[in-house]
């Protein structure tokens, strides 16, 4: 069937509408006969929505295009294996080998008799040995990456699936997951949704959107059938609710044409870089370069009939977006200005300090070793035997090379990039079974040294399944349990209607309660969960708010102020049937009242509501039930009526027309309110809570609770959970004192020293608006009072929680009650929004810290033994102990594998025993630094004991000074077979960093370490008695296996005398990696985006210290090294950046857009890696302005 034939409106027509805005959008859609006539030309119901049925779902799909977008398909392993091999290390390797194996073939002129030729049939064994260890640990390195993209993508997928949105179809409204929303849909929008696909709006109430995803403007747009009905993907309802027709989705909606473009734009954009790369080599900095704009770039067709559809692979939109987004980007960043500092994880941090101190010692050894080789080997030959030269000689240089190489590819920590990642991966993988799902990778060690954590009320610490348990009606207190609740026969029948209209109205009709299917089980709360619980108290009554909903459908409503945190109240105008107008308002009582001049009192009589009476209302009532831990609700009402008005209602004329509410101004509309009831909402402390914040304690983390309930409410339940105790002379302070106390008197600008005075004894800030939760976070954040700096830890629900969870170290949104807004500026979404979810974050994060730290204590043990070895034996015997294919085992294989080991150890409650480490507390502990030092010494005094006197000792002939040709002997066998087991022994030993003596405990609890232990020694026997000439290796007989592997089990003996020796001995001197590293010069490495802060100087930091960083980064590890460091940033943000149709932060309109030059492409979504100056004001400054839901 033709698809003009089933709907009156084509694609094209669909997408050229979509591009007006304002009052050119209202004239377009008047074109078109109106919404309603557009939402028939697509075979839509206005109030049933589309039906359902999967065949006219695919249909639409066909026609339309689904929601989808496609990705960017992820690399090859071939891709992954090139990328591998253009680390300059390897390739030095590579380069020394193939020379090496050259010249094996060569036959010098002199002395080349029959056993010469025996000899050299042997030469090329080395060479290819150390092609293939270089060719293993290639494959090595690609498989990894290749499985952590896999696991990555998969992880994505998990996202995208559970992102739902709400969609009327068959006449109900039902969560439909946002890949399978279709043309056609009539979606119900609200106050904290992320829009999934452009639309028309077909019925507003306040509706007010965010559009600076792409336009870039912050002011917040206001949206209606007769002023603005566009709106798009990807932007923000700030303000109100409404419905909207689907019009655009996937690549045809206004977000996805954009990405279309850049999806047909890439391959280009990589040209222009490269020329302009060239250009700039031949023309000098000062070159001028011509940018290719977008509008050059061919766009990409599609069949405006057929649609795109389903013809990629079904990828949804996901509703986040990459780094700690939600908002828009500075100018600056728009044009590549200055960039400023950026913000890394704690261990992040410390990581580049300490690979950037291992690259320079690194480079220094290797290229003193080949030095001393080198000048040491051409004094003796030429100067004191006279030779002459001889190409031959050439062997000696290369060999020499590669000892070089690889003195320096041990120095370096290669398994720890691994170590990194895999422990994150890991991590991130189990803490999906604990209800984490981690968005940003460095969140997950970061939460382990979290030392506050700022929680929400409601939700987290509350079981957010809230119950209307006492009310105060016509002067009567109905307390204190929800059977004493009064009937709806019980009260005068207008009070009645009041009540229960005023709730069933005055609410979302997104919020239902469903009753459930057990007979004894609980309703099922839909929506939120303050008005469910109002909601069940009209059920309680007896009455059914569903039938009251279908009497006054939300069509009819005059006007709607919805709720946010400066009102903190809801307001519903409605008609009445005897003409006239009824404003129901229900919101916090404290709030409420105020705007209360009378009150219904003793048999529904209408009383007047004088200061004293409030006051009274207060003490006898709000107070006693906010002590109980209920949350206060008071509902008020105020009619407006054509005719004779009563003492609370306010007469107009109806000559004139209806009263016009919008210039009147909500102050005056929503003033001299009559309050008919006070409801107390039980909301309990969950369970396990308590003993949660118990631990958060014992394990040295503050816990403090920022809400926006009452005061008395607050510090009831802070009671119940254990924030404060009786006594304890911790502050309980509201919003109005708390920034009494921090804002200077004079200037109302927050003081960080009047913070510092109260935020350590702070425990809960009720009342709060979201700039006091900002306010308090970046204050503790800021703080330089504590020892270590505080690591704060912010958790948050609403819309404008955003500013505080992206400022907070470690962001938590929740996953059942939380806005798109806030699950996008947040790093770890709790999918069960409860508070003993954030404990085992704790857990996971320090287990994530010390499982590196671990790996550090072992693998700087092995690097200091090798390099040691390797330097001092080209010193005194010129040439070293351990063979380059020995090191690349040892290095690349094997440290490797316990990478993957030490990841792998499950955390234990004893993690939980000890005091966080703190921002700058350092990465080698004295303890660590200790056992490395112990170890090491241990170890060097057995190599070296073997090197010059194992002849003696197990009665062997002497290895020293064999030449280039000699086949490998015995006596280096068990320096390298000593080596390894010492090194085998210790990883166990390594399992334990903070002095503990049982190195043994938990040993089994981990199959995967284990395993790979015994795989490792096993390996190891086969290297020894078959590896041969490859791995420069002799068979042992039993007593020189039994003398090695009792080398390594002194290793676990000496480890008790180590331990034994007092740690203060050594001080801070010792520690490593404390302090934040020394900016480096941006993108030297080819990425798009550096990992370190820029300098914001003027001078181009390249240009200052570019000789120091092509050695670090040219010619060490460090390439690797910091790039795998990255991918705490680079998992998932770079998952998502690749699909997101939604992370379009500095994206102008379309049509600004089409006229960038490319230049700017590379920062469209680079959202938290580049912040520009200034960006704390221009980034969150719509936020601050909006509003926030504090119903927590």
């Amino acid at each position: 069937m033709a698809a003009g034939s089933r709907y009156g409106v084509t694609l094209k027509q669909l997408r050229e509408l979509m591009e007006n805005k304002e009052l050119e959008g209202v004239q377009k859609v008047q074109d078109f006969g109106g919404v309603h006539e557009i939402a028939r030309k697509l075979n839509t119901s206005e109030a049933a929505g589309l039906s359902g049925e999967k065949s006219d779902l695919e249909h639409r799909q066909d026609v339309f295009g689904s929601n989808t977008i496609p990705p960017k398909p992820p690399k090859t392993f071939l891709q992954l294996v090139w990328e591998a091999l253009q680390d300059v290390t390897l390739i030095i390797l590579q380069v020394a080998a193939v020379v090496s194996l050259a010249l094996s073939f060569y036959k010098p002129p002199k002395g080349g008799g029959d056993i010469e030729e025996e000899e050299h049939s042997t030469d090329w064994i080395e060479g290819l040995a150390i092609l293939l260890a270089v060719v293993i640990v290639v494959l090595v390195t690609a498989f990894n990456d290749w499985s952590k993209e896999k696991q990555f993508r998969g992880l994505q997928d998990r996202i995208e699936g559970e992102q739902t949105f709400s969609v009327i179809r068959s006449n109900t409204m039902t969560q439909v997951q946002v890949g399978e929303i279709v043309v056609g849909d009539i979606i119900s929008v609200k106050y904290g949704d992320l829009l999934p696909a452009d639309g028309l709006v077909m019925q507003s109430n306040d509706l007010k959107v965010d559009e600076s995803s792409l336009t870039g403007e912050s002011d917040q747009v206001k949206k209606g059938v007769a002023c603005d009905p566009m709106v798009l993907s990807g932007t923000h309802i700030m303000e109100g609710s409404g419905k909207v027709l689907v019009t655009a989705v996937g690549v045809n909606s206004q977000a996805g044409i954009i990405f279309t473009l850049l999806g047909a734009a890439a391959e280009e954009i990589d040209e222009v870089e490269k020329k302009k790369k060239k250009e700039k080599k031949k023309k000098g900095a000062g070159g001028a370069i011509n940018d290719l704009a977008l509008t050059d770039i061919p766009q990409i067709r599609v069949d405006v009939e057929e649609g795109v559809g389903n013809a990629h692979p079904n990828h949804t939109l996901p509703n986040s977006t990459p780094g700690k987004g939600g908002v828009p980007d500075s100018p600056e960043r728009e044009i590549g200005g200055e960039c400023g500092d950026e913000e890394k994880s704690v261990l992040q941090a410390k990581l580049t300090n300490l690979a950037i101190q291992i690259g320079y010692g690194g480079m220094a050894v290797s290229l003193i070793t080949v030095i001393i080789l080198s000048i040491r080997f051409s004094v003796d030959e030429f100067y004191y035997n006279g030779s002459d030269w001889n190409l031959y000689y050439i062997n000696y240089y290369v060999k020499f090379v590669i000892i070089g190489v690889t003195v320096l590819v041990v120095a370096v920590p290669e398994g720890l990039p691994l170590a990194v990642t895999l422990s994150l991966a890991y991590s991130v993988k189990k803490m999906m079974a604990d209800n984490n799902l981690v968005r940003h990778l460095d969140a997950c060690e970061t939460m382990g040294n979290a030392t506050t954590i700022c929680s929400d009320k409601t939700g987290t610490l509350t079981t957010n399944r809230m119950t209307v348990v006492q009310a105060y009606v016509c002067s009567h207190h109905y307390q204190p349990n929800r059977q004493d609740l009064p009937k709806i026969r019980d009260l005068p029948q207008h009070v009645g209607v009041l009540i229960t209209q005023g709730i069933a109205v005055n609410s979302s009709y997104s919020s239902d309660v469903k009753s459930s299917a057990e007979p004894s089980g609980l309703p099922t709360q839909i929506g939120n969960k303050t008005e469910c619980a109002m909601l069940g108290f009209v059920i309680d009554l007896g009455v059914d708010y569903r039938q009251l909903r279908k009497d006054m459908p939300d069509t009819r409503f005059k006007k709607v102020y919805t709720f946010n945190s400066a009102r903190k109240s809801m307001s519903t105008i409605i008609p009445l049937d005897n003409g006239g107008f009824r404003v129901y308002t229900k919101g916090a009582s404290e709030i409420v009242m105020k705007k209360c001049s009378f009150l219904v009192g003793e048999g529904g009589k209408i009383e007047a509501f004088t200061t004293a009476h409030q006051d009274r209302l207060v003490s006898t009532v709000i107070e006693p039930m906010a002590k109980d831990g209920l949350r206060t609700i008071s509902i008020a009402y105020r009619d407006f009526v054509p005719g004779k008005a009563d003492k609370n209602q306010v007469h107009y004329d109806s000559s004139t027309g209806d009263p016009n509410f919008e210039n009147m101004g909500e102050d005056n509309v929503i003033a001299n309110m009559t309050c008919f009831c006070v409801v107390g909402i039980e909301d309990p402390v969950r369970d396990e809570v308590p003993e949660a914040i118990k631990q958060c304690q014992r394990a040295g983390i503050t816990v403090r609770m920022v809400t926006g309930d009452n005061i008395n409410t607050a510090r009831a339940i802070a009671t119940k959970c254990g924030i404060i105790k009786p006594g304890d002379n911790y502050l309980v302070l509201d919003g109005k004192e708390f920034n009494k106390r921090v804002r200077d008197p004079h200037t109302n600008e927050i003081r960080q020293d009047l913070l510092d005075k109260v935020w350590p004894r702070l425990r809960v800030l009720a009342r709060s608006q979201p700039i006091d939760k900002y306010t308090l976070v970046k204050g503790i954040i800021d703080s330089n009072i504590s020892a270590g700096r505080e690591v704060v830890a912010v958790t948050g629900d609403g819309t404008n929680d955003a500013p505080a969870l992206k400022k907070a170290d470690v962001g938590f949104a929740m996953g059942i009650a939380g806005t798109d807004v806030a699950k996008e500026a947040s790093d770890i979404i709790l999918t069960d929004d409860n508070f003993t979810s954030i404990v085992k974050a704790v857990m996971w994060g320090r287990n994530v810290y010390d499982s590196i730290a671990k790996f550090l204590q072992f693998q700087l043990t092995v690097n200091i033994v090798a390099v040691i070895v390797a330097f001092i034996g080209a010193c005194a015997i010129q040439d070293s102990p351990l063979k380059a294919v020995q090191m690349l085992w040892v290095n690349l294989i094997m440290d490797t594998l316990a990478s993957l080991a030490l990841a792998t150890e499950l955390p234990t409650p004893d993690l939980l025993l000890r005091k966080p480490y703190g921002r700058t507390s350092p990465l080698i502990s004295p303890t660590m630094a200790k056992n490395i030092l112990g170890q090491g010494l241990y170890q060097l005094v057995v190599v070296f004991g073997i090197m010059f006197f194992g002849e003696k000792m197990f009665d062997i002939d002497n290895g020293r000074g064999a030449g280039l040709r000699e086949p490998p002997s015995v006596h280096f066998t068990m320096i390298f077979n000593a080596f390894v087991m010492m090194t085998l022994f210790n990883e166990i030993n390594a399992r334990k960093i903070h002095g503990q003596r049982n190195v043994f405990l938990g040993f089994f609890s981990n199959p995967i370490y284990y395993v790979i232990w015994i795989a490792t020694f096993i390996s190891q026997i086969v290297i020894i008695e078959f590896g041969g000439i490859a791995f420069s290796t002799t068979s042992l007989n039993v007593e020189q296996w039994t003398w090695c592997i009792l080398f390594g089990v002194g290793v676990l003996l000496w480890q008790q005398v180590v331990t034994t020796f007092p740690t203060s001995f050594f001080g801070r001197k010792m520690e490593v990696g404390a302090n934040p590293p020394e900016p480096l010069s941006p993108n030297l490495d080819g990425d798009s985006v550096p990992s370190y802060p820029h300098s914001r100087s003027h001078q181009n930091p390249i240009v200052n210290r570019s000789g120091q960083i092509l050695w670090i980064r040219g010619l060490t590890r460090l390439q690797t090294q910091l790039r795998v460091i990255r991918a705490f940033k680079s998992t998932l943000e770079d998952m998502e950046e690749k699909r997101s149709c939604h992370s379009m932060h500095s994206v102008r309109s379309t049509r600004s857009y089409l006229t960038r030059p490319t230049s700017d492409i590379s920062y469209i979504d680079d959202d938290e890696k580049w912040k520009a100056k200034g960006s704390a004001v221009s980034s969150n400054g719509h936020y601050i302005r909006a509003q926030h839901d504090p119903r927590s």
